[in-house]
Parts: C-alpha cells; sequence; structure tokens
C-alpha cells in the first residue's frame, strides 16, 4: 500500500470541525474524503492529526492517506485543490513510508489564537478573532499562564466525553505577541483535548481582565471540576498552526 502525508490549510468558518459526522456533508475531513474517493474510484478514509472545532481553521493540519494506486504526488495535489472548495487549500503532498501515521506519529501541536483587544470591533477578523472590549493586562496573563507549563492532569479544561481517555497533557509554552489590537497566544504541548485550548485562552482572559486570580488556577486544575472553568474562547479566534512529528 502507498501511504500519502497530505499538509492542507482551511478556513473553518462554514464547517462543522475536521471531523467527518455521519454523511461529512460540511466537514473538513468529509469533503476530502469525498474528492479523493472521486479521483480513485472507491471510498478512501483520511487520518487527521488533529480534530479541529467547529469553526476553527487551520495553517498547518496534517492528515493521510493509503491506496494501493501509485499516483505522482503533484497529480493528487492538484486534482483534490481543483475540485476542493476555495477555503481548503492542499499545500504539499508526499509519499511517506508505510509507519507513517498523522495521529500516532506526533510529538508536538502548536495552536495560535487571536484576539482583537479594542473597544470597537474589527470588521474584518470577525470570524477569525475573538473580540474582548475590556483592555487586558498583558503581565497578568503571562502570570497565569506558568501556571499551565508542564504535564498536568487537564479535566477541568476540557469538555471530552470518554472517561476511559488520559486527561494528562503536557504543555511546553505559551507565548504572547501584542501588535496592532491584536493580542496573540502560541500554545504548544505535546496534545490537546477537546475545547482545552479555547478553555485555557478563557481562563487567561479571565485573569488579563482582573476577573480571577493566577494564584487559584493551581487549585482549578487540581479539583478537575469543569465546572470552574466557565470561559470558553471562540472557536473562530483559533488557529492550528503547526504539527511536529517523531523522528
Amino acid at each position: 500500500m502507498n501511504n500519502y502525508k497530505l499538509i492542507i490549510q482551511y478556513d473553518g468558518a462554514r464547517y462543522k470541525g475536521w471531523q467527518r459526522l455521519g454523511n461529512g456533508e460540511n466537514t473538513i475531513q468529509g469533503k476530502i474524503e469525498n474528492v479523493l474517493s472521486e479521483m480513485v474510484g472507491r471510498q478512501i478514509e483520511i487520518i487527521g492529526s488533529s480534530r479541529t472545532d467547529a469553526g476553527v481553521h487551520a495553517f498547518e493540519q496534517v492528515a493521510n492517506f493509503k491506496i494501493k494506486e501509485s499516483l505522482p504526488e503533484l497529480e493528487v495535489r492538484n486534482y483534490l485543490n481543483r475540485y476542493l472548495p476555495n477555503d481548503i487549500s492542499i499545500k504539499e503532498v508526499s509519499m511517506e513510508s508505510d509507519r507513517f501515521h498523522s495521529r500516532y506519529n506526533t510529538s508536538a501541536k502548536t495552536y495560535l489564537y487571536k484576539i482583537w483587544n479594542e473597544e470597537y470591533s474589527n470588521p474584518f477578523m470577525r470570524k477569525y478573532s475573538m473580540h474582548v472590549e475590556e483592555k487586558l493586562d498583558l503581565k497578568l496573563m503571562k502570570a497565569a499562564a506558568k501556571y499551565f507549563l508542564g504535564e498536568h492532569d487537564f479535566t477541568a479544561f476540557s469538555n471530552a466525553k470518554s472517561k476511559k481517555k488520559s486527561m494528562v497533557r503536557e504543555i511546553y509554552s505559551i507565548d504572547f505577541e501584542k501588535k496592532d489590537g491584536f493580542i496573540q497566544i502560541r500554545i504548544s504541548g505535546n496534545g490537546f483535548l477537546y475545547n482545552m485550548v479555547r478553555k485555557i485562552v478563557g481562563t487567561l482572559i479571565d485573569a488579563g481582565a482582573g476577573r480571577l486570580n493566577a494564584d487559584h488556577i493551581p487549585k482549578i486544575i487540581d479539583l478537575k471540576d469543569r465546572g470552574q472553568v466557565s470561559n470558553l474562547a471562540d472557536p473562530g479566534g483559533l488557529y492550528l498552526e503547526q504539527i511536529e512529528f517523531k523522528s
């Protein structure tokens, strides 16, 4: 079998997320699978590195699929880009070893979150950032961020439904950039639970607005009580930015 790797960009504003749902009509995975299936002449399933939520975007999503045919990478990329909607783009297609798996071989993921932090709205970025009118204190946000670093049980910061799945994840770094009315937050880690990034960002916003004392975050983590975290940041401000793989 030939194992193809895809590097994908998409504007997730009008989609129900990455993961195929039922008939897959309005998901990123479903759209790509439909075009691949037309190309090959039978049903093809792809595996994505990250299951981004409805409305979330990606600069670099990675997926792979296996077929018996040996097709030129450029031909596959051009076919996909010709027939996919123009808010989904295939940047690269490459042939990988049979052992490559876009989900199980990841070593790090980086998400970017964009906050428009002005009193007035930004009509051009309304689907691509979260508008927070009150001025956020970057020092308070950075003080809060340090409590998320390292390995923790992030039950309180997830809406994951599975009780069997481990809630332990490691956050490698949280970086901030303030420029031209935006606060950008980059969060890197070995993996993220459902809604985890958006709940962390929501908590950082609460800290920056003075609604939450940063020193309270370790207690929230230890309690593992989802009811303690009420601010879920908007999906439109979130971007899957980079995925790294084990060598």
